[in-house]
């Protein structure tokens, strides 16, 4: 949750001047559609233009964002996956476990490190030795 505060805060700015844009397009769509009437054939064709060239603009700086937003969740997901992998080796080694599964239709409360894992990770410590069972992933010993 944090990597995700992080990056909304990160694209806040250009979040709000897309917004910014896209009123800026709704208004001037608004006022070309209330002036058609009385505006001259050649003003009409230029406020056209405009507009069209405006809301090409905001769909290509639009796009950017998407894929940067993307690119920049990927990374902040692959950095929280490489941790949480760390921890997990680290507990099984300290706990000797044989096998951890990340993915399981059912773990027995007994053996699931979950919590251990997520305490390892909020605390950014390594994970002690000999630590009990309690978090993600089922394990067998």
């Amino acid at each position: 949750m944090k990597a995700l505060k992080k990056i909304e805060k990160e694209f806040e700015k250009r979040d709000q001047e897309l917004q910014k844009m896209a009123k800026q397009i709704q208004s001037m769509q608004e006022s070309v559609e209330k002036n058609a009437v009385t505006m001259s054939e050649n003003d009409r064709r230029n406020k056209d233009r405009e507009l069209a060239d405006l809301s090409r603009e905001f769909q290509r700086r639009q796009r950017e964002f998407r894929e940067d937003l993307n690119q920049r969740r990927n990374e902040e997901l692959s950095t929280v996956l490489e941790r949480a992998n760390k921890a997990i080796k680290a507990i099984a080694e300290a706990d000797k476990f044989d096998i951890i599964f990340q993915e399981a239709v059912y773990a027995n409360p007994r053996i699931d490190i979950t919590d251990k894992v997520l305490k390892s990770l909020n605390d950014g410590v390594d994970v002690p030795a000999a630590a009990s069972p309690a978090a993600p992933a089922n394990l067998k010993k």
